[in-house]
């Protein structure tokens, strides 16, 4: 165990709003030990950007980790060399010009055919009827699993995410988490000989392509699945949120006045879909006055860092028009989000200027309150909203 001071949590609360513990973390223990999570926290900006980079020291690689141990020995837990030739060989499939080619004009007909469906006279919830369907449905192109439906594809994400921020042992939720894994790898084998027969640029087709042993296909397909699904679902439900309660933002951004490349930046640095992510200590080190034994468990708290007061003026509002480029929202170091350019793609490019463009007067409804959780994962679980019809 790390010498940093104990920091208790209520994890409820930590859950339901992490921020307000964070923020006095920061303050008073910006490396701490907190026991009900079993790990110690780094909390500063500046202590995550340089130690991500250290992975001698800030080891990716958990062979006893939860998703090591529930999806598989996937890249994002692989430093190196072994990470890197499993980054390279899926890059034909994310890189900003595969987007650009294969996946763009997808992703708009996928938003376009989804807002279609959309009734005004109903109880729409954004998130259900719109940033979920979409998030899948674009994530079945890439993935290649287009054999899925969507809801498989939202339902396993979330059991693989509770799974593997799972660190209260619930044995319900490894469950749950384990019945997902076991569908996926099913949908897995049912594309594979039709990919084997027809090739093409998803993530499984160009993994299959470079020959990459079929358990690290499966476990990366994985990791795909369950990071690729929820942030953009969350990111997208977020920031509409997030404009629509803040008008005079809003309106800067239907004017083209501030991109929605920095509208979905600052969502991402105000409200991180991914909070956090662990570390396993490799050898002793020292930062500052605390020092960490090998094997230990660290959290990098992404989600603490892009709230830094050392960087951000005010960092708890959100403001469209603030330099977000020392934001780690994407991470800082050789695990920096492999899906960033799909991710701002569907979000920037296409889900915000669509949905604002084509539902006249989107406005949250006054019946039901938006609810948001999660610290590790954040986002919201649900976003009623209201529009005008237009006149065809």
């Amino acid at each position: 165990m790390s010498t940093a001071p104990h920091f208790d949590i209520d994890p409820a609360a930590f859950w339901a709003d992490p921020y307000p513990a964070l923020a006095r973390m920061r303050r008073e223990a910006p490396i701490a030990f907190v026991p009900q999570l079993g790990s110690t926290l780094l909390c500063r900006r500046d202590d995550i950007f340089v130690s991500e980079k250290q992975i001698e020291v800030f080891s990716s690689h958990q062979p006893q980790g939860l998703m090591n141990r529930l999806m598989g020995h996937n890249m994002m837990r692989k430093d190196g060399a072994a990470h890197l030739a499993e980054r390279q060989a899926i890059a034909p499939a994310v890189s900003p010009r595969a987007v650009r080619v294969h996946w763009l004009t997808q992703f708009q007909a996928h938003a376009d055919r989804l807002i279609d469906a959309l009734d005004p006279a109903a109880d729409v919830d954004l998130v259900r009827d719109f940033a979920l369907p979409f998030s899948a449905e674009c994530l079945k192109l890439i993935t290649g699993l287009t054999n899925m439906r969507f809801e498989d594809m939202n339902a396993w994400s979330q059991a693989m995410i509770d799974g593997i921020a799972n660190y209260t042992g619930d044995p319900a939720v490894e469950a749950r988490c384990n019945a997902a894994t076991a569908g996926i790898d099913a949908a897995i084998d049912d594309m594979l000989p039709v990919l084997e027969k027809t090739p093409n640029q998803s993530l499984l087709g160009v993994m299959l392509a470079a020959g990459m042993p079929r358990d690290s296909i499966r476990a990366n397909i994985k990791l795909a699945i369950s990071g690729g699904q929820n942030e953009p679902r969350d990111a997208i439900a977020g920031t509409v949120w997030a404009l629509l309660t803040h008008p005079e933002q809003l309106a800067l951004a239907v004017h083209g006045e501030v991109r929605w490349l920095q509208v979905f930046e600052e969502y991402a640095r105000w409200i991180s879909p991914i909070g956090m992510s662990p570390r396993r200590i490799a050898k002793p080190w020292t930062i500052r006055d605390v020092a960490f034994a090998p094997e230990e468990r660290v959290f990098l708290m992404f989600g603490s860092a892009n709230r830094d007061e050392a960087h951000f003026t005010a960092p708890d509002r959100f403001d469209i028009r603030r330099d977000v480029s020392k934001s780690i929202a994407f991470g800082a170091g050789p695990h920096f989000c492999a899906g960033a350019w799909a991710s701002r793609a569907m979000i920037a490019d296409v889900a915000l200027p669509t949905l604002f463009r084509r539902l006249n007067n989107l406005r949250l409804r006054d019946d039901e309150p938006v609810r948001i959780g999660g610290w590790a994962f954040r986002g919201l679980l649900n976003l009623p909203v209201k529009w005008e019809a237009t006149q065809d």
